[in-house]
């Protein structure tokens, strides 16, 4: 019998690896991998819904469930996960030498909706007490003029976003120091430009987030897996297919994590920092499934919610296709 042929949107991680080459391949689907850049798969996934299956922005797909045809729907598989306290940047003239002086500022943004600015914002918030609406966001390219948002936001009137400049970048305003910090995935350029003027809020970062690890046990979450919804409707069954192709890659790769007979990913103390992250967070660090992460999910839900991008607040179990949320037991 021929198997469902599915196109997959996702980019070339070490854990989703062993789909991409065909070594794991999901049970009953003829896997077309596509190879891609996130912010790629993103945009084409949100704008014109071009795969079957796709890596998502969590932040972008928690906002498209409040659209009227709810086009996706997610497994717990989360490709992307980052402590983001080392995303946030600021240029030295600024003022800026701790959190707090965070209020009041121009911080930029590539989009509000963006997972990296949620959490960013989130973990200010209830930690540092920098309030969401504290500060005015500007959103626009990083290293190119003209980013938009990808999904239409229909924000609280408290909360204040501006469209920089159609020439501008944001990577260049921070230098020159026209905002005062950024919010970002991706380092900007400026930061490596050997200049020195645009540096870390937290230049110990991995002390910091270790140190937030161990207080609040979140690993934040950025991207996870989605099905189109009417691919899902009408093969309900690729969902748990699916999440056991994706477990299955990852347990390749923490396999080849473990081995010393020789280093198969160039880091020189390799097994130093996989003892490290085991010590810290337990064998499974990279968790997929819905149950150890529930709690992550619903922190993120509620950053969501509290800085005007949900109209109300989601459950975790709001998210995810039921199939992929348990399985049988012998």
């Amino acid at each position: 019998m021929s198997k469902l042929r599915l196109s997959l949107g996702c980019w070339d991680y070490d854990r989703t690896r062993a789909l991409m080459d065909g070594t794991v391949q999901p049970d009953g689907i003829d896997l077309n991998y596509l190879n891609m850049p996130v912010e790629e798969t993103f945009f084409r996934m949100l704008r014109h819904r071009e795969f079957d299956v796709a890596e998502m922005s969590l932040s972008s797909y928690v906002v498209s469930l409040f659209s009227e045809d709810r086009p996706f729907i997610a497994i717990p598989v989360f490709p992307s996960r980052f402590f983001r306290h080392s995303s946030i940047y600021i240029n030295v003239d600024s003022g800026i030498r701790e959190p707090g002086d965070l209020v009041g500022k121009r911080i930029g943004t590539p989009e509000y909706q963006m997972t990296a600015p949620v959490w960013i914002r989130g973990i200010l918030s209830d930690e540092y007490k920098v309030p969401v609406d504290s500060v005015l966001y500007m959103t626009g390219g990083e290293e190119e003029p003209n980013r938009p948002e990808k999904l239409k936001l229909d924000l609280p009137a408290n909360i204040r976003v501006e469209r920089i400049g159609p020439d501008k970048t944001l990577a260049q305003m921070l230098l020159d120091g026209e905002i005062d910090a950024l919010h970002t995935a991706r380092a900007p350029s400026s930061f490596y430009d050997g200049s020195g003027r645009v540096v870390r809020l937290f230049e110990n970062y991995p002390a910091v987030e270790l140190e937030y690890y161990r207080r609040t046990g979140i690993f934040p979450i950025m991207h996870c897996v989605v099905i189109r919804r009417e691919v899902y409707e009408q093969n309900r069954w690729v969902a748990q297919s699916l999440f056991k192709a994706f477990k299955e890659a990852q347990q390749k790769t923490y396999q080849d994590m473990h081995e010393t007979a020789a280093h198969k990913t160039m880091l020189p103390w390799l097994s130093a920092h996989v003892e490290e992250a085991r010590r810290e967070m337990g064998n499974d660090f990279w968790s997929y499934g819905f149950t150890q992460n529930r709690e992550t999910i619903a922190n993120f839900l509620r950053y969501h919610h509290e800085q005007g991008l949900s109209k109300r607040l989601l459950t975790p179990e709001d998210l995810f296709a039921p199939e992929a949320l348990e399985a049988f037991v012998i």
